[in-house]
C-alpha cells in the first residue's frame, strides 16, 4: 500500500506516499501555517527547515499534500499535526480558499491539537490520540488497523462521501457531535448554511474564521472563542475563557454565561450577547435592544440577565 516518495505507483490512481522517519515526536508536521509563521517570521519554524532525522523539509511535506500525495509518519507525531491542512493560505501567496489534499497516516501516537482548523483530507492513526484534538471527528476507517478522522468543516461542506460517522449524526443541514472528545477550533472556516452542535465542553478558538452557518457548543468553551469571526453565529451554552471575539470582523456571538476577560479585543463589528464579561475598550457594556431580545428568543434563550457588548 505504501510507496517511497518519487517511486511510481503500481496501480493507476493510487497516490504516492512521502515517508517521514521519526525517533521521537516532532511538532507541527504537515502544519500548513508552519506554527503561525506570520507571528514569529520563521524564528520558531520555517518551511525550509529540515525535519529532524530526515532530508525532507517541513515545506516539502506540505507541498506534497497540496499535490494530492499522501504522507506516512513512521513513529509518533507531536503537537499540532496537520494544522489548517487543506487551506491555501493567503500569507504564503495562496487563494485563501480550501483545496483538495492528500491524507496522513501515523504509525504511532499523536499528541494534542491534531487537525486544528483543518478543512480537507483524512488523518489515519494506529496509536493513541491526546486531547484536545482539532476540528475533526472519527469516521469508520477505510483502512484496516487505523482509526480515520475527517474535518468537521469538510463533512458539512462536501458531505460524508460514503463515510460513516462514529459518535455523530449528520442529517440535512444539522451535524450533532456527541463523541465525548474535547476539541479545538470546532467549525473553523465554516462557510455553509448549516448547524454544527457539539455536546460537551470544547477548548480553543471555537468558530475561528467562520463566515456562515451556526456553531453551537452545549458546554463551556476555551480561549479565543470566535477569533476572527467573519460572519455566522457562535452560541456557547455555558462560559468561555478569555479573549472571546478577539479580532472579530462581523457575525454574532452568544454566551449563556461569562464571556471572560479581554472580551472583544480589537473587535471591528458584529454582535456580542453574554450574561457577563470584561470587555476591552472601546467596547463597553450596553443594555439590550428589542432586536437583541428577539435574537435571543429565536435561539431558545430567555433574554433576562443578558447584556450587549459593543
Amino acid at each position: 500500500m505504501f510507496k517511497i516518495f518519487g517511486r511510481k505507483s503500481e496501480k493507476e490512481g493510487e497516490r504516492e506516499f512521502l515517508e517521514i522517519e521519526v525517533t521521537e515526536p516532532v511538532d507541527c508536521l504537515a502544519d500548513f501555517t508552519f506554527n503561525f509563521h506570520w507571528q514569529h517570521k520563521g524564528e520558531k519554524l520555517d518551511p525550509t527547515w529540515e525535519i529532524p532525522g530526515n532530508d525532507l523539509t517541513f515545506g516539502e511535506v506540505v507541498e506534497h499534500l497540496k499535490n494530492n500525495g499522501n504522507v506516512r509518519i513512521n513513529g509518533d507525531a507531536g503537537h499540532r499535526l496537520a494544522s489548517s491542512m487543506g487551506v491555501d493560505l493567503q500569507y504564503f501567496g495562496g487563494s485563501g480558499k480550501d483545496i483538495p489534499v492528500g491524507d496522513i497516516y501515523v504509525e504511532g501516537d499523536v499528541d494534542t491539537r491534531m487537525g486544528i482548523s483543518i478543512t480537507r483530507g483524512s488523518i489515519y492513526v494506529k496509536g493513541k490520540i491526546k486531547e484536545p484534538m482539532g476540528n475533526m471527528v472519527e469516521v469508520k476507517s477505510s483502512q484496516k488497523s487505523y482509526r480515520q478522522f475527517r474535518s468537521i468543516t469538510d463533512i458539512v461542506t462536501h458531505g460524508l462521501e460514503g463515510d460513516k460517522l462514529v459518535g455523530c449524526h449528520f442529517t440535512g443541514k444539522r451535524f450533532i457531535i456527541d463523541d465525548g472528545t474535547v476539541k479545538d477550533t470546532v467549525g473553523a472556516r465554516l462557510d455553509s448554511d448549516v448547524d454544527i452542535i457539539k455536546q460537551g465542553n470544547v477548548d480553543l478558538s471555537t468558530g475561528i474564521l467562520m463566515r456562515k452557518g451556526t456553531t453551537r457548543i452545549n458546554g463551556n468553551a476555551g480561549k479565543n472563542t470566535g477569533a476572527l469571526l467573519n460572519g455566522g453565529t457562535i452560541i456557547i451554552n455555558g462560559d468561555t475563557d478569555d479573549f472571546t471575539a478577539i479580532d472579530m470582523i462581523k457575525g454574532t456571538i452568544i454566551v449563556n454565561g461569562n464571556a471572560g476577560k479581554f472580551l472583544a479585543a480589537n473587535k471591528k463589528n458584529g454582535i456580542i450577547l453574554a450574561k457577563n464579561g470584561n470587555p476591552i475598550p472601546p467596547v463597553d457594556e450596553k443594555p439590550l435592544q428589542s432586536e437583541d431580545q428577539q435574537l435571543l428568543i429565536n435561539q431558545g434563550f430567555n433574554p433576562a440577565g443578558f447584556k450587549k457588548f459593543e
